[in-house]
């Protein structure tokens, strides 16, 4: 496995998702509800940003690799989930948005394994819609670990809005790469047994 600065930060990302999550475990006399909305938000944030630095880092530097690769999409996957299974809990965030976020991040990561092996992981390599999905997601979850308002700004409102259209998003880029590899699924899945 190769340690360089890219992969140290991607698992910095892995290591601040308990935190994400555990912040609202915490007794309230430790920390009261409104701090930890702070807390988590802030965590969430600092994770998502090092999800930007490690690829601009490790594409700037050369210093891709395969793990890196494999790294990288798994602790957004677990970040995403693990904060939406938190706002599902505190009822900020409809358990149906996250089961098809959820939902999707499976089906896809499946995909892409299952056309790895076919040696035709390049018909499912991340898109520009994927992208915009990653984006709006990333934007949407601190607004709803945030809750409160600020400056003026509804932001469980907006994060309500943002997480619905990064739904969508969701569910196109699905059918987007579902598609993508449809042709192939067609040719081989009789071919399994």
């Amino acid at each position: 496995m190769p340690l360089n600065i890219p992969i140290l930060l991607t698992w910095l990302r892995v290591a601040l998702i308990p935190l994400v999550v555990g912040v609202f475990y915490l007794p309230t006399a430790w920390l009261p509800l409104e701090d930890r909305n702070i807390a988590a938000t802030a965590v969430f944030i600092i994770a998502a940003l090092t999800d930007w630095l490690d690829g601009f880092l490790a594409r700037r530097w050369n210093e891709t690799s395969a793990f890196g690769a494999f790294l990288d999409p798994v602790a957004d996957k677990l970040m995403v989930a693990g904060a939406l299974l938190v706002l599902v809990q505190l009822d900020r965030a409809n358990a149906i948005i996250a089961f098809i976020i959820i939902g999707r991040e499976i089906t896809i990561s499946a995909l892409r394994e299952w056309m790895a092996q076919l040696g035709a992981s390049k018909s499912v390599a991340v898109h520009q819609i994927g992208k915009i999905k990653t984006a709006a997601q990333m934007v949407a979850i601190p607004m709803l670990l945030f809750h409160d308002p600020l400056f003026g700004v509804n932001l469980q409102e907006w994060g309500e809005v943002l997480i619905w259209i990064a739904g969508v998003l969701t569910v196109w880029s699905m059918f987007y790469y579902l598609k993508k590899a449809w042709p192939l699924i067609k040719e081989k899945a009789g071919s399994f047994p």
